[in-house]
């Protein structure tokens, strides 16, 4: 048995992250110390069925990779939009097939660049977009007709995407032929995020707002991808992801439903976001679990016909918290096994991390080797060339199973206390993510959970080593930025611009006027995305916490 530099041997845990226990061995004849019949169904016909047909185990396309590869969409964004417009054009130039756009915080947060809260946060963890005239820079030289765009944002989605819509109609894209998602997940950012601003009713109707309008008028775009990846990344185990994920569909759900659309008018444009975590078996158990969830959820509970609603389409990210500050090229190692599982897995798109993410924004070499990662798995490796290829491990469909079973218990469970919105409302969703997160850090800190270069085969750190120098904060940037929102402002007609704002606040107080054209008239007039949310926040208030 390998060991560590103090002796103690690194033994591997026989319970995944979720607390479900991995058995000596699985298959016929063998059982579990409970007496629990650990062969799975593996060779079950009903609960397997076949590649592209319910109830979608296998993957929602017949040929899966065969035919057409997962989307490769890096997530990129930092300083300036001009920055990121050239990291943009670098990694297409790689040949990444998707934009992936990461906001600063003042972006998410609805506040322009000279506003007091804005200060030491311009450009730091994303790109700041508070204007038309910044989203026509980030996008300059893109063909927004011809790139699938995806927009991690949330509680100003509506400007966002508005803003993209205005950019691409000026490059002459019709708005049937704009491709890509927007998050606009607020639910999440209640339990986990944290970057909200409404009360969560009013950012529920923003949200919804988004996606009927997208529905009826950008019939390309996926106006929602409901995210478990965060609150994954704030400590939810696997069970919970996925839980807590389709709680929050089922909501939107209803909602939508309750505008008076049907199931199937928006069920094929919604998507998913998932993390992946480092226990391999587990994650491609989860992903495989989550369609048959998401079939059940859709066909016996709200009645939906058309396959590509009761498919499950989901994008994975390789999960950042997993990553580590000591020996970080291991962290290479840690991205390719996360990669290799969601592609096992079936994702639909992929993005995976830069093994450099713990210590500063990545670089251009490691953003290229993370890209890279995916290019091999596709190229090399032959996963690409069957579909489903665990298809029929005892371990594997075991797990799937158990899986499943676990999360239709939460979910019933929370059903039962009220639902989703009620439990976002008490904290009590927020409460036992933390406590997961709480058991995980323990399993490390005691050396139950090994985690290599931290708690088992360490490196001692070399006597006067530098330290990596930490970013720059980018206080010119944000100066600069302040000084292209003067311009801005200066150069518009001002009058146009307050009086779409005024209509905006009307319309907020009419609680069944869809708000999404009345934002989309404002960015057009050249109001600023903190204008915007300056106005609905004076209609709807702000949320502080439960």
């Amino acid at each position: 048995m390998a060991e560590t530099q103090e002796g103690a041997p690194a033994v591997p845990q026989f319970t995944t992250h979720s607390g479900i226990e991995v058995q000596r061995l699985y298959g016929p004849g063998a059982e579990g110390a409970a007496g629990r019949d650990t062969r799975g169904a593996a060779f079950s016909r009903e609960r397997l069925g076949r590649a592209g047909e319910p109830p979608f185990t296998r993957g929602i396309q017949k040929t899966m990779y065969r035919e057409r590869l997962w989307t490769m969409r890096q997530y990129a964004g930092f300083g300036s939009a001009k920055e990121t417009n050239e990291r943009f054009r670098y990694l297409l130039a790689q040949g990444q097939t998707g934009l992936s756009t990461a906001f600063d915080l003042p972006t998410q947060m609805g506040y322009d660049a000279d506003n007091e809260r804005s200060a030491g946060e311009v450009g730091r963890v994303g790109v700041h977009v508070g204007t038309l005239d910044d989203m026509e820079l980030l996008f300059s030289r893109i063909p927004m007709g011809e790139v699938s765009t995806s927009m991690t944002i949330n509680a100003t989605a509506p400007v966002l995407l508005a803003l993209y819509a205005a950019v691409a109609e000026g490059q002459g894209v019709q708005p049937g032929d704009i491709r890509g998602t927007v998050q606009n997940d607020i639910l999440k950012e209640h339990i986990a995020r944290g970057t909200h601003i409404y009360p969560v009713e009013h950012g529920l109707r923003l949200a919804v707002d988004t996606i009927e309008h997208s529905i009826r008028h950008y019939p390309k775009w996926n106006p929602i991808s409901l995210s478990g990846y965060h609150m994954r990344e704030a400590g939810a185990d696997a069970v919970q992801e996925l839980a807590f994920t389709f709680l929050n569909a089922e909501t939107t759900i209803r909602a939508l439903l309750e505008r008076g659309l049907a199931i199937d008018d928006f069920g094929p444009r919604l998507t998913f976001f998932f993390g992946c975590h480092s226990h391999f078996l587990e994650e491609i158990a989860k992903f495989r679990a989550a369609r048959r969830i998401w079939e059940r959820l859709t066909a016996s509970e709200f009645g939906a016909q058309d396959p590509k609603t009761r498919a499950l389409r989901f994008h994975v990210q390789t999960c950042g918290s997993t990553l580590v500050s000591r020996q970080p090229m291991n962290n290479a190692m840690r991205v390719a096994l996360q990669a290799m599982a969601a592609v096992l897995g079936g994702c639909q798109s992929l993005h995976t991390n830069a093994y450099d993410e713990a210590l500063s924004l990545p670089s251009e070499e490691s953003a290229r080797l993370a890209l890279r990662t995916q290019q091999i798995l596709a190229c090399e490796t032959g996963v690409a060339g069957t579909v489903d290829p665990v298809a029929g491990s005892y371990a594997v469909e075991a797990l799937t199973d158990q899986i499943e079973e676990r999360v239709w218990k939460t979910v019933r469970r929370v059903r039962d206390a009220g639902g989703m919105l009620a439990a976002i409302r008490r904290g009590t969703v927020q409460e036992e993510i933390h406590e997961s997160a709480y058991r995980a850090q323990r399993e490390v800190e005691t050396g139950r959970r090994k985690v290599v270069g931290v708690n088992c085969y360490e490196v001692p750190e070399q006597a006067g080593r530098k330290a990596r120098p930490a970013p720059e904060t980018a206080p010119k940037i944000e100066r600069a930025q302040v000084k292209r929102l003067d311009a801005f402002r200066k150069k518009r007609d001002g009058a146009a611009a307050e009086k779409t704002l005024r209509e905006l606040k009307l319309a907020a107080g009419s609680p069944r006027e869809n708000l999404f054209p009345r934002i989309l008239s404002c960015v057009k007039s050249r109001a600023t995305l903190g204008e915007i949310c300056t106005t609905l926040r004076g209609v709807f208030g702000e949320f502080h916490g439960a």
